[in-house]
């Protein structure tokens, strides 16, 4: 009877095998495929950076700087998206403009 039940449990074990191999390849490619994806979304975009320093203070620099942002989106750049402006303002005290120039250049790209 051993025999019997060893029989039908064990009729044609390499197809079983064959199968589950398969499934196991699929179920690897699809979890790859799906990492590789979301690898490619993580990417970072470049960003670009201007430092904008002027010698007055930012109510006097608003037309100015609307200007500058108008021309930017015209080109194709969106603040906070594409670019970033970094805005320093001396506000009339001439003697921080090298302080202030300075900090722009230390700004990590």
């Amino acid at each position: 009877m051993n025999r019997f039940l060893l029989k039908s449990f064990s009729e044609n074990p390499r197809s079983k095998i064959q199968n589950l191999k398969w499934g196991g390849l699929f179920r690897i490619v699809v979890v790859l495929t799906a990492c590789g994806a979301a690898a490619e979304a993580q990417q970072p975009k470049k960003v670009s950076r201007i430092g904008y320093l002027s010698a007055f203070d930012p109510a006097t620099e608003s037309t100015g700087v609307e200007a500058i942002r108008q021309a930017l989106r015209e080109l194709g750049y969106i603040e906070g998206q594409n670019i970033v402006i970094e805005y320093r303002y001396a506000e009339g005290k001439v003697d921080r403009a090298a302080q202030l120039a300075a900090e722009l250049v230390r700004l990590t790209i």
